[in-house]
């Protein structure tokens, strides 16, 4: 498999790896506890219009907000053991986006908490409107593009959050939702 990025980071695309995607994308809509997102921007919480769930393990915080998690569905745990057993990775946690159509997106970050396991892997499955992810080196500003379909599995690890940023951009043009869920290990004991 081929390492998407050209250098410093690795990731890797293994396309459609689920079984009925859109019977899991209802299944996620109907049952998952969906709320906007919290951060904390220039010392105010802010909600976003995008929605979420934390699952896991143990607790979260990412910008600047603690997330407690909720308890494993069967549907998750399904997909948790097929991505380790497809990636070789484990994980502890699961961090659900709900993106409502295209108008709803993410901006450039990097998934590099202090409470995240240093270099450690992060899976991301891909289940409705197939929408465009991008990388941008931090230092170069080189770009790279990728369609994630339905159904697909991305995976980052290594290097990557360290020196490359990903987002998720608009596309106005799609009208039908998007739900991403990122597999990822947060240490033992994390939390604010």
């Amino acid at each position: 498999m081929q390492n998407l990025l050209p250098y410093q980071g690795a990731v890797f695309y293994y396309g459609k790896c689920f079984e009925r995607p859109a019977d899991i994308l209802q299944d996620l809509l109907d049952h998952t506890p969906w709320k906007p997102d919290e951060v904390i921007i220039m010392g105010k919480k802010i909600l976003t219009k995008r929605q979420v769930a934390w699952y896991g393990d143990g607790p979260y915080v990412y910008s600047g907000v603690k997330k407690d998690p909720l308890s494993w569905s069967p549907l998750l745990l399904k997909l948790k053991e097929l991505s380790e057993k497809l990636t070789g990775e484990n994980y502890n946690s699961c961090l659900l986006n709900l993106y409502a159509d295209g108008t709803e997106s993410t901006g450039w970050h990097s998934d590099n908490e202090k409470d995240m396991q240093n270099q450690g892997a992060i899976a991301s499955l891909s289940f409705g409107a197939e929408r465009r992810f991008l990388f941008q080196h931090k230092t170069t500003k080189e770009k790279t593009e990728i369609l994630l379909e339905e159904g697909s599995l991305l995976v980052m690890k290594g290097e990557t959050q360290a020196f490359w940023k990903h987002a998720l951009p608009p596309m106005r043009r799609i009208k039908t939702p998007r739900v991403n869920l990122t597999f990822r290990t947060v240490k033992t004991g994390g939390g604010a």
